[in-house]
């Protein structure tokens, strides 16, 4: 029997598959796996399950889900039950992060023993077993818990199978991994001074004190902290020039090759969301999507302000990193009030961070001058140079807050090979293709768990009741649920029953929804101004109110012929500012549609406007 780990949980019987059905089963295997024989207690295993909030058939389910993996996985491997808990015992089955631990030991003593062939070849082999990030298709409860953990190992694994390949002379080889990994592990010091090493034995010192600037920079904007005595002491001897270099014998190992000169592969993903809970459905589908072979790698995330279509294209980015070496780019196409951004900025701020020096070579957007001066290539030749630069490269580009479909196409890189995750209204599929992922509103649990992670599960646990009005008035709107969790969290003397009772008002809700950075109606109004659905529209279906209805019903509340009452619920319908709600059996079956709650007490918070020559009286 074979248990993977180091990636998606899988099992195999004699290289063939085991069928793990479902999320919660592949995170019951993985948890008594990484145990390693020891016991797992029920509240472990609940917690890894179902987080604070676990079912009141929870002792009954866990039992369900170890006797479906009792026969899956026997006779090979046993399932016991040893108060207060379960354990696992594997017998000769091999686990791969076993096999990655021996590896990893067997190579640091051979480091320590100058053997560096002999470490180079099982660090090899040790990160061969990765197949992407640990646990991918568990509970994120679990991944939360192991992630960093896993991070640090695979991370140290590859600076060690560095260090041995520059005891070797492999610097020329080893200098284009290094600026991958260094993009990728930005604040580790020792991997940015390896590559400094590397860079100053190819020729390059200009380079080599160029990302130890960087390094200096990053460190102080993340931690706020000075580089240590390696990066510091690697930095000193650049500018000296008494870097060791490889030993003699080994620099006729390999022959010298020129340094490479293509550009650095950029990363500029903006951090991961810490408090992401849920989307396990739609974050699979993305994954899916960006993984190798995917025959199309162009989506679509669309949904209503503040839903979260952001978050889950970031964790969907992030956790898909590794199939992307030539880089991760990510662009906001909407300043904060929903304008859309000119596709030439953004193309030229893409091609700096791609290598291209745009603004010194034809002064776009520099020296002070307003854009419509300071631009000097148009529009056809920026594009022409952008897929120039993306062709064939195994980028992810993700465009977030695109308005429409003619600023989209000149964002698009070219060829087939680069992935694109595009986060903007429905209508934008018709350039995009079939993949479209519609974030919806979170259930009641994942709502309580976010609230949770926002304050703190102590104060949703002291007054559970209240906790749930909050996810009521909040409606499922990961932005709203932050907010108030923010709230609480900057307001340790209130309590959750104070907060609901301040949303408990629509007429105030969205007002005490903001909080710092954050602003619910900031978001909607965004939003609202990226789709191009007028406020008069919205505030005029705000009669509606907030049970569903047919296009029918609207035309006669409204006063408009039933076809344009259609039109106009469809055009808000497409924005994600009405949802289609699920025809019931007294309908006949005719399209029914309502208004999200944070959505409607937008609308009716937007001014009415009267018509001047019926606003001013007509003089006498």
């Amino acid at each position: 029997m074979e248990f993977s780990l180091l990636g998606p949980v899988e099992a195999r019987r004699n290289g063939k598959p085991i069928g793990l059905s479902g999320t919660k089963m592949r995170t019951l295997l993985a948890a008594l796996l990484i145990a390693r024989g020891r016991v797992v207690p029920d509240a472990r295993l609940s917690w890894l399950l179902w987080g604070a909030y676990p079912p009141t058939t929870m002792n009954a389910q866990i039992y369900t889900y170890v006797s479906r993996l009792r026969k899956l996985l026997e006779p090979e491997v046993a399932i016991v039950r040893r108060a207060p808990g379960y354990a696992i015992e594997t017998g000769d089955s091999l686990i791969d992060v076993v096999e990655f631990e021996r590896l990893e030991r067997e190579s640091r003593a051979a480091l320590q023993a100058h053997r560096y062939e002999e470490a180079g070849a099982l660090l090899n082999r040790a990160l061969d077993l990765w197949r992407g990030p640990a646990l991918a298709n568990t509970t994120d409860l679990l991944v939360e818990q192991q992630e960093s953990h896993w991070e640090e190992v695979r991370a140290a694994a590859l600076e060690n199978r560095v260090e041995a390949g520059l005891a070797l002379g492999h610097h020329q080889h080893l200098t284009a991994e290094l600026v991958r990994l260094v993009c990728d592990f930005p604040l580790r010091e020792r991997m940015r001074a390896q590559l400094m090493t590397a860079l100053f034995r190819s020729g390059r010192q200009a380079d080599a004190l160029r990302v130890f600037h960087e390094g200096r920079r990053v460190l102080a904007d993340e931690l706020g902290v000075d580089p240590g005595a390696e990066l510091t002491g690697t930095y000193q001897a650049v500018l000296n020039g008494s870097l060791d270099t490889a030993p003699a014998e080994s620099l006729t190992r390999a022959p010298r090759e020129p340094a490479p000169t293509g550009p650095v592969a950029p990363s500029t993903l903006p951090a991961d969301t810490a408090t992401f809970v849920g989307r396990g459905r739609e974050l699979a589908s993305l994954q899916a999507l960006l993984a190798p072979g995917s025959p199309v790698r162009r989506g679509l995330i669309t949904g209503m302000g503040g839903v979260g279509k952001t978050a889950l294209a970031l964790r969907a980015a992030h956790t898909s990193r590794y199939h992307f070496p030539d880089g991760q780019l990510y662009v906001d196409l909407a300043d904060e009030d929903g304008t859309a951004r000119d596709p030439r900025e953004v193309l030229v701020r893409l091609l700096r961070a791609l290598g291209e020096e745009t603004a010194a070579g034809d002064g776009a957007y520099g020296g002070g001058m307003s854009p419509a001066v300071a631009l000097r290539p148009g529009l056809d030749e920026l594009v022409r140079r952008y897929r120039a630069r993306t062709a064939g490269r195994k980028l992810l580009v993700v465009l977030d807050n695109v308005s429409d479909t003619e600023q989209l196409a000149a964002l698009l890189p070219g060829g087939e090979e680069p992935a694109v995750l595009v986060i903007g209204h429905a209508h934008l599929a018709a350039a995009i293709g079939p993949h479209t992922t519609v974030v919806e509103p979170l259930g009641d649990d994942d709502s309580l768990a976010l609230l949770a992670a926002a304050v703190g599960v102590g104060r949703v646990a002291e007054d559970l009741a209240a906790a749930r009005e909050i996810i009521a008035y909040c409606g499922g709107v990961p932005l709203a649920l932050r907010t108030a969790g923010a709230r609480l969290a900057a307001r340790p003397h209130w309590s959750p029953a104070l907060l609901a009772g301040l949303l408990a008002a629509p007429a105030n809700r969205l007002r005490e929804l903001r909080f710092g950075g954050l602003d619910m109606a900031r978001s909607l109004r965004s939003w609202l101004r990226l789709t191009g659905v007028a406020e008069d529209d919205l505030r005029l279906c705000s009669a509606l109110g907030e049970r569903s209805f047919s296009a029918a019903t609207a035309a006669a509340v409204l006063e408009l012929p039933v076809v344009l009452a259609e039109d106009l619920l469809e055009r808000l319908a497409d924005a994600s500012l009405m949802d289609p709600a699920e025809p019931s059996g007294g309908t006949n079956g005719v399209p029914q549609y309502r208004f999200h709650r944070l959505v409607l007490c937008y609308a009716r918070s937007l001014p009415v406007r009267i018509p001047v020559d019926t606003a001013l009286p007509v003089a006498s």
